[in-house]
């Protein structure tokens, strides 16, 4: 509505450079029967005004970047330029004519990539296209083009990166035909896009939240979340998973070889957000042909013709990695959904784990070559090199395939299944079904299954190193559930008690997440198996060593309490054994005697009771409620419940504080029956972890939270009147 005289007047004061005129002649180029022929050349020329700043902003460190300003975009976006082009691009699914308007593919490329500049610069522009759900569902069949699918799914990203409310999946027209359309590449890029839309939204700090504001959550939640629904929404598409696993899966030479370098680099280009990959693309061809040169000297001629053909090779396996992080995310998040056992299926028939055991040396875990593409600003072994990243996507896979579930030993090759059977014939212990059961044309083939092969890199790891966390919870995860002698004798053979006592002890492990996963490694490792015990007399042979060990625990008990409860569980049972080699064991062992002393088990139980509270109960730290709750089952079973709890009551007056551990306790059971007797609660984990039944737990907490103040066995018997404080409801402040 503005003039032209006027626009034209205040263009050079107002440092536009002609964008608003351009927006007005681009507007009368787009009236609805319009054929769009001039727009092209309009937005070709507004085009480099606003790439020249994304450039600026993207090399430019971020925070300089917010800084400073950027006059094009933000003037482009003043003056409509957004609405404009979002109408534009939209303009054919408003017609209902028969002849439906065609907009070129170079039309719609450029809108898109000044879109996605506009989004770069101007803050809150993004925002806006996310609260337009149209628009985003929209972009969705934009993908069916293969000529602007990159700038389609680049803008994608990010706008759902900042879009409030999730989308759903389902409101994607055609998602199946959609998805059927891509191929492997595209596939893996929708899969970063995907990553946003089957997440729930705060799952990064989930150890984090109370359970009593995660309690009153579920509540107010009866339905599904919109993530497992879109997970849902995933499954159903034929193929998906199978396209997938194939991705997950292909080796570096297998990828195809018909797109064009250039083609290559501009993808790359695309996936990096980072102005600088040319850069980082010929450091290493510089590196590749000093270390040809060098390696030959006499053929230095040759060097020069290497590099040309080594760098597509390195481009190649970078840009594999990066699409492998996004399917193995996918797939890890599908693995932890409601769906688990569909997947699970699924996942074994397509063979995923004997693929990536047969990408493990090549790919996943290869040797460290000096020409690792970093992006820029970032050193190797920061978190987020693409390298890293996909070791860390790699492990928590293998973490969540084999959590609580029988497919586990599809990790193994056929000659270690032999060898748990062998384990178990020795020891004349029958097979565990699930070894039995596993079909043997799904397991891993080759010299070494995957967990023999996570073992050997594990044991090589330096101490310092960040994998360490997840490597154990790998490990871990695989022993977890009811636990089976055969598969702990397995990984005894392979030296990984030793392993795990000398990051302990020897290299005294300082890092609380490191010691937390080793910890529950090695109580899950020894756990009611004499020859662990024997194993760990050995490796712990003085009163020094025995002494970090101890310091080790003792530095905190939220992280190692797993190990104490694993301890006590097996000293118990060991102690109502009459075989010769137990009573052996338990006479020399320094471990178990050192947990056969009635005070360092009340010392343990004072402590652990004394770190919660039921306001700070999370996910991480209930485990110190339900090992405190093992130490006084296995009282209760020798009948010295009573006298358990009249020392914790002479602990407390020690401590000059009547009350104070018995009121915490009362309040933390009943938290525990609310918590656990829920419906919905999964209780099979507490029965196959202690080898207690469930309702020997409830029975338990039952006695005593009795309101009787005469039994024995009640708490409140053993806080007096005057102290008394066990009324208040939970609130979830």
């Amino acid at each position: 509505q503005i003039t032209e005289a006027l626009l034209k007047e205040r263009d050079k004061q107002a440092k536009w450079n002609g964008i608003p005129l351009l927006l007005q002649k681009l507007y009368e180029h787009s009236h609805p029967n319009s054929d769009f022929s001039q727009c092209q050349s309009i937005l070709k020329e507004i085009s480099p005004l606003l790439s020249m700043e994304a450039m600026a902003f993207v090399t430019e460190d971020r925070k300089a970047a917010q800084e400073s300003t950027f006059p094009n975009t933000y003037t482009f976006d003043l003056f409509g330029g957004v609405d404009l082009l979002v109408e534009i691009l939209m303009r054919p699914t408003l017609i209902t004519q028969k002849k439906k308007q065609k907009i070129s593919d170079d039309l719609i490329k450029d809108c898109l990539s000044i879109l996605y500049n506009t989004c770069i610069c101007t803050e809150g522009v993004t925002r806006r296209l996310a609260e337009r759900n149209d628009f985003v569902l929209f972009l969705f069949t934009l993908m069916t083009n293969k000529k602007t699918f990159l700038q389609t799914a680049t803008l994608i990203e990010d706008i759902l990166g900042v879009k409030k409310e999730m989308i759903q999946l389902d409101d994607i027209p055609n998602l199946a035909s959609l998805v059927s359309s891509f191929d492997q590449q595209q596939l893996a890029t929708f899969c970063r896009i995907l990553a946003v839309t089957i997440s729930e939204l705060d799952t990064g700090s989930d150890d984090k939240h109370t359970l009593l504001a995660k309690n009153a959550q579920q509540k107010r939640n009866l339905g599904p979340s919109r993530a497992e629904i879109n997970q849902a929404t995933l499954l159903n598409i034929p193929g998906f998973i199978e396209r997938l696993c194939k991705l997950a899966t292909r080796k570096v030479s297998e990828t195809t070889g018909t797109s064009s370098f250039l083609q290559e680099l501009e993808e790359w280009y695309t996936w990096l957000d980072n102005a600088l990959v040319l850069d980082a693309l010929m450091r290493v061809a510089n590196e590749e042909a000093e270390q040809s040169s060098t390696e030959s000297s006499d053929e230095s001629g040759l060097a020069n013709t290497s590099t040309r053909t080594q760098l597509p090779q390195s481009m190649k396996i970078m840009h594999e990695i990066m699409y492998k992080l996004e399917v193995l995310y996918v797939l890890c998040v599908l693995l932890m959904g409601r769906q688990r056992n569909q997947v699970h299926k699924m996942i074994a028939e397509f063979r995923l784990i004997p693929g990536l055991n047969n990408l493990f040396d090549k790919l996943i875990w290869r040797k460290h070559s000096t020409s690792i593409l970093v992006l820029h600003g970032h050193n190797q072994n920061c978190d987020c090199s693409p390298d890293i990243t996909l070791k860390i996507q790699f492990l928590r896979l293998l973490q969540s395939f084999s959590d609580h579930h029988e497919n586990k030993y599809l990790l193994l090759n056929s000659q270690e299944l032999n060898e748990l059977s062998a384990i178990s014939h020795k020891a004349n212990i029958p097979e565990v079904d699930a070894v039995v059961n596993t079909d043997r044309s799904l397991v891993c083939d080759g010299k070494r299954g995957l967990l023999t092969r996570l073992l050997q890199v594990m044991k090589k790891e330096p101490a310092e190193s960040s994998f360490r966390f997840w490597q154990a919870r790998a490990v871990e995860s695989f022993l977890r559930g009811t636990t089976s002698y055969a598969d702990q004798m397995f990984l005894l053979k392979r030296g990984l008690l030793e392993h795990i006592l000398y990051c302990i002890v020897d290299s005294e492990c300082k890092s609380r997440d490191v010691l937390q996963s080793y910890f529950d490694l090695l109580g899950e490792l020894m756990k009611f198996n004499i020859d662990a015990f024997k194993r760990f007399n050995k490796y712990i042979n003085t009163d020094e060593k025995f002494q970090i060990f101890l310091n080790q625990i003792n530095s905190s008990l939220v992280d190692s309490n797993m190990l104490v409860r694993c301890i006590t569980l097996s000293l118990d049972r060991f102690e109502n054994q009459s075989d010769a080699k137990v009573a052996e064991v338990l006479s020399e062992c320094r471990l178990l005697s050192y947990m056969s002393q009635m005070s360092m088990r009340m010392s343990f139980l004072f402590r652990l009771i004394n770190i919660i509270h039921v306001q700070t109960l999370t996910q991480e730290n209930v485990s110190c409620l339900n090992t405190s709750l093992v130490i006084l089952m296995l009282a209760r079973r020798k009948e010295k419940l009573p006298f358990y709890l009249r020392t914790l009551q002479q602990m407390e007056y020690t401590e000059k504080y009547p009350g104070f551990i018995l009121n915490n306790f009362h309040s933390l059971l009943r938290f525990w029956q609310q918590h656990y007797l829920n419906k919905d609660k999964d209780s099979t984990c507490l029965e196959n972890s202690s080898c207690i039944s469930f309702t020997y737990w409830k029975e338990t907490v039952s006695i005593l939270l009795s309101p009787d103040r005469t039994s024995p066995c009640a708490i409140v018997s053993y806080i007096d009147e005057a102290y008394m404080d066990i009324d208040r409801d939970f609130s979830e402040e």
